[in-house]
């Protein structure tokens, strides 16, 4: 353990030598730096870098440069921020949708905002965002599309919601547009991730 932890340290040193004397200015150029003295994989350099970034020891002017190489470790990154800001309003509006009567007074206005957002927004944002998947438009025009796309997906949800048995209700409408938000959003991420990953090679 005390080898293992000995190692860890003189890792660490290592990086932030590399950093302060060689400036890299890519991950992939830190790696290659650090990998000549210690010849790991680079996903544990990788690691290491954003546990001593976490820690303060490491800052960079920067921090998108540092893209994690895994999807896993991208998810949980704040590169992700927006995937779990969309989860985590879409099924706060499907909670309150349900389970907040309409003469519930005051509550019940926060089931109108989020449910504005969520027909408004979320579904034509999710889907921007895995059609688009890095900064190739900006923030005004994604936001202006987004809004124009959850129009059009809403009215087409509508409209084959329409010839169902289900009909043009509540219930098969929210879980409709919630269905059609999460797997855009999900389908986004791998997506971005890629992207970004080659920017940054």
């Amino acid at each position: 353990m005390d080898d293992k932890n000995r190692k860890t340290s003189n890792l660490n040193e290592h990086i932030i030598q590399v950093v302060k004397n060689k400036r890299p200015k890519t991950v992939k150029q830190l790696v290659e730096l650090v990998r000549q003295q210690h010849p790991l994989p680079q996903q544990e350099i990788i690691d290491h870098v954003l546990h001593l970034q976490k820690q303060g020891k490491l800052a960079f002017k920067e921090e998108s440069t540092f893209i994690p190489s895994s999807l896993k470790s991208y998810l949980s990154s704040s590169h992700s921020y927006w995937y779990w800001t969309t989860i985590t309003l879409v099924l706060a509006t499907t909670i309150t949708a349900f389970t907040i009567p309409e003469n519930a007074i005051p509550i019940v206005y926060a089931r109108y905002l989020l449910g504005s957002i969520f027909v408004l927004f979320l579904p034509g944002y999710s889907l921007i965002k895995a059609l688009f998947p890095e900064k190739e438009i900006d923030k005004i025009d994604r936001a202006t599309l987004s809004i124009g796309m959850s129009l059009v997906l809403v009215s087409i949800t509508g409209l084959i919601l329409s010839y169902t048995p289900l009909g043009i209700r509540t219930v098969p409408v929210i879980l409709s547009l919630l269905a059609l938000t999460t797997i855009f959003a999900t389908a986004a991420i791998p997506r971005e991730h890629r992207t970004k990953t080659k920017q940054n090679q």
